[in-house]
């Protein structure tokens, strides 16, 4: 046996028989041990039951307890370790040791804290069930350096993960700590400051995405933290515009806040930011004042009024973006606003500019998201205007291809929307359209979704619409013909859902007129 775990087994031994005068030395020996190897010397620890000697060893408080909580923090590096530590109960033991006086005690107790609840689900439930939120608050303001305010933020950014511990944080007044950091660290250059307020903002946002704490801190739009972040929009600061654009966004996650904050002119702040960004902007920026107009986008209510502000004509500034987390959200956004709006989706979807990135972006295979927003988009552009407009520049675009690729996704809902908009595009130009359909061996995709057993039913349904609406291009009426749909239809008339069924009847009645 090697010296070193021949002295770490004896003075594991020692601590669990020691007397008190021995302890120290036991523990320098332990952290040396952790020192040299942390895996093994936790493993050790583990087999030997010395956790469960620890909560004593905190409550003693004597000379011994930065030891041990430094122990503990180290141990709770890895991950195996942390339920171990949690079911050992040191945690109110730890939490506890936040009313020490003694520096270090805090640093080792900050430490042991942090990384015990780090990644670990089962620990911040532990911690949720104890008063921490309000002991390291209460530390919080107590402190001026910035290296122990940076332990108290390390501890309390995992904890903060948890939904109950964002409402204790807010609760125990963590918010106006936060606010203070950063007016006191808004104008200054120093790293430490520059810091500080990036951890402040960072957490503050964090605290918002819990729905009770984020509700809260709203209070119907009155609230005065709610309206001391929208003033971090306009500033000159990237930390904080982006802290600002992302709080919008994430008090933009139900309809009531939405509607309050489009009527209260956040919509123009907004674009504001985003224009300061255009050229040569700051991505994380951009991407976050695209998500909150996303976000705003989504009530019914909201959409007109943020066209008749401008919106759409300041994202499409972003096209040329070549970031790939823009493109995706520029794209959510234009989705979300033509939503049920004829005029706009007329107008955006004959911008023959947008409709060449769009079909562009649907070959983007490197990036699923933009690909599966831009074929979204193209479909909306013709389902929302049901213009024939709208249907000839996607057509001279190259987009039809891309809409049949659509038809086969493995989402329903995009194979849907790519199903309804082909439909108007049959119904609304298919002698335009005839040969795109071809190349894209639309018939044989239609074939086959109406053979597949696990195409739902609205999938069917669709598909019987498009193959009517094509039946007057002789190329398609052939290849109809050619593959024996008939077959295939007349199997359906017998389907459990009516609507199907029905429309598998009039199908085959069409296909037998025109045999």
């Amino acid at each position: 046996m090697p010296p070193e775990t021949d002295n770490l087994s004896e003075a594991l031994k020692t601590l669990k028989l020691s007397s008190a005068d021995s302890v120290e030395g036991c523990l320098d020996c332990l952290l040396k041990a952790l020192a040299h190897n942390n895996v093994e010397t936790s493993e050790k620890i583990q087999e030997m039951g010395v956790l469960a000697m620890m909560p004593a060893l905190l409550s003693a408080q004597n000379s011994c307890t930065p030891k041990v909580a430094n122990i503990i923090a180290e141990v709770a590096k890895n991950e195996f370790m942390r339920s171990p530590c949690v079911e050992a109960g040191l945690i109110p033991p730890l939490v506890q040791l936040l009313n020490s006086k003694d520096q270090e005690i805090l640093l080792q107790t900050g430490r042991a804290l942090g990384n015990i609840c780090y990644d670990s689900q089962s620990s911040k439930e532990q911690f949720a069930s104890t008063n921490i939120a309000e002991e390291l608050v209460r530390l919080f303001r107590k402190q001026v350096e910035h290296e122990k305010r940076e332990m108290i933020f390390e501890v309390l950014a995992p904890l903060a993960e948890n939904d109950v511990i964002k409402l204790q944080l807010v609760d125990a007044g963590l918010v106006e700590c936060l606010l203070e950091v950063v007016a006191q660290t808004v104008d200054s250059d120093r790293d430490e400051d520059v810091a500080q307020l990036k951890t402040a903002s960072d957490l503050m946002v964090l605290l918002l995405l819990g729905d009770e704490s984020m509700q809260k801190l709203f209070e119907g739009g009155k609230g005065s933290v709610f309206q001391r972040v929208l003033s971090w929009v306009p500033s000159n600061n990237h930390q904080l515009q982006l802290a600002g654009a992302l709080a919008i966004a994430n008090f933009a996650r139900n309809d009531g806040n939405c509607i309050h904050m489009v009527d209260t002119g956040i919509v123009q702040k907004l674009l504001e930011l985003l224009d300061r960004h255009v050229e040569e902007g700051n991505v994380t920026v951009q991407h976050a004042a695209l998500s909150a107009l996303r976000n705003l986008a989504i009530p019914v209510v909201n959409k007109s009024k943020m066209l008749l502000a401008g919106v759409s004509d300041v994202v499409l500034k972003f096209l040329k973006s070549e970031m790939p987390p823009v493109q995706f959200k520029l794209l959510g956004t234009l989705r979300m606003l033509i939503d049920t709006q004829a005029d706009a989706a007329e107008q955006l979807g004959t911008n023959a500019k947008l409709v060449e990135r769009l079909v562009e972006w649907c070959d983007a295979k490197d990036h699923a998201g933009v690909m599966g927003e831009s074929n979204r988009l193209l479909s909306a552009l013709i389902r929302h205007s049901k213009s024939k407009d709208v249907v000839q520049t996607v057509i001279q675009g190259g987009g039809v291809k891309h809409l049949v690729t659509m038809a086969t996704s493995e989402h329903m809902i995009m194979q849907n929307e790519a199903l309804v908009a082909l439909g108007l595009i049959a119904a609304l130009n298919l002698d335009c359209a005839e040969k795109d359909f071809v190349a894209a061996n639309l018939v044989q995709v239609l074939h086959k979704l109406l053979k597949d057993e696990h195409s739902a039913p609205e999938i069917k349904y669709n598909s019987m619409i498009l193959i009517c609406s094509i039946m007057g291009s002789e190329p398609l009426h052939k290849e109809v013909q050619s593959l024996a749909f008939i077959d295939v239809v007349s199997s359906l008339r017998s389907h459990e859902n009516k609507t199907v069924a029905h429309q598998a009847s009039l199908t085959e009645q069409r296909l037998t007129a025109q045999s």
